[in-house]
């Protein structure tokens, strides 16, 4: 553990795109790399123009590398677009933007990947070309990817999110691949460890970014078998999300968007949930209930906000006693 953390034991940290890597931004700055394992989404990963796009890995590894366009929330910082303005010129599929700068890691992703290197190889070595020490796990080296339902039929992940800017009405969301799935490697070695100290499901929206992790065989049951205290961190504050379509899911899925509805999501598997303190009675609420709850500020606007959130969080994961599976109802 780095100087100041309050455990021992590792931390696994569960994380999406950018609300989750800016907590898992923070967990690195109190976190030694040898103490935190961050697994990432693939569900969102695709093939665009011939090249292998793994949106929220890249997005770790661009937020971890200090790296990342603040602004958009995705990409790099200082990105230039000359490739799309002339792919557009040319005719081209212009509804998915690949910076000049970006494009490299596409490339060179499905260059590694076609030379027989698992997703998991190309991932360590592309995070650590680009000086991130912390490991980054995807969720699996199989194809499992990200099925919206909608009232005009079904949307693969990004053209859903990216193509149609989440317009259309949900109805429903499936991981294709997911039950042929093995956990990665990593994944699978982190399972089996008798050293866990904690979960922490980072900001991320629970269907589309959460859910393929759990989706894949093994992993929910296993993450409850370690013993160690799990608890999720809202990326609902105040019935709306800060980033992405998760309010509107709920909402279309006749779930009242707020704190409850990321429970009910996760069912019986949280041992806890931090809130925004916009939610704090929705918390207490829970608390009553029988499932502890921290009020904190949940909005993250700087790399102060970051490190603060991911170590309130982390001490109130490791304080929760011995975890037994919690019914809310």
């Amino acid at each position: 553990m780095s100087a100041g953390s309050p455990s021992k034991g590792h931390i696994i940290a569960l994380c999406g795109g950018v609300g989750g890597a800016k907590l898992a931004f923070g967990l690195t700055r109190i976190l030694g790399p040898e103490d935190l394992t961050i697994v990432i989404n693939t569900g969102d990963d695709f093939t665009h123009l011939g090249l292998h796009i793994s949106p929220d890995i890249d997005t770790v590894v661009y937020t971890l590398a200090g790296l990342s366009d603040r602004e958009r929330g995705w990409g790099l910082a200082g990105e230039t677009w000359q490739f799309m303005d002339q792919l557009r010129r040319l005719g081209g599929e212009g509804w998915f933007n690949l910076g000049d700068r970006d494009l490299a890691m596409h490339v060179e992703r499905t260059r590694r990947l076609a030379g027989g290197e698992s997703l998991s190889q190309v991932t360590a070595a592309l995070a650590g070309a680009l000086g991130v020490r912390h490991r980054i796990v995807p969720m699996s080296d199989d194809p499992v990817r990200t099925i919206v339902e909608t009232a005009e039929g079904d949307l693969a992940f990004q053209r859903y999110f990216v193509g149609e800017q989440c317009r259309p009405v949900a109805t429903g969301v499936r991981f294709e691949g997911a039950q042929g799935a093995a956990p990665s490697p990593a994944l699978a070695a982190l399972l089996a460890r008798t050293d866990i100290g904690a979960v922490i499901v980072c900001p991320s929206n629970p269907y589309l970014s959460i859910g393929p992790i759990l989706a894949v065989p093994g992993v929910g049951a296993a993450l409850e078998r370690l013993g160690a205290p799990i608890v999720a961190v809202s990326p609902i504050v105040g019935g709306k999300a800060l980033k992405g379509p998760a309010a509107k899911l709920m909402h279309e899925f006749g779930v009242t968007p707020g704190v409850r509805g990321v429970l009910d999501y996760y069912g019986g598997m949280l041992h806890g949930l931090v809130v925004d303190h916009a939610d704090a009675a929705e918390g207490k609420a829970l608390a009553a209930l029988g499932l502890p709850s921290l009020a904190t500020a949940a909005i993250m606007t700087s790399d102060e906000d970051r490190v603060r959130l991911a170590r309130e969080t982390l001490d109130f994961t490791l304080a929760l006693a011995a975890p037994s599976r919690r019914q809310v109802s």
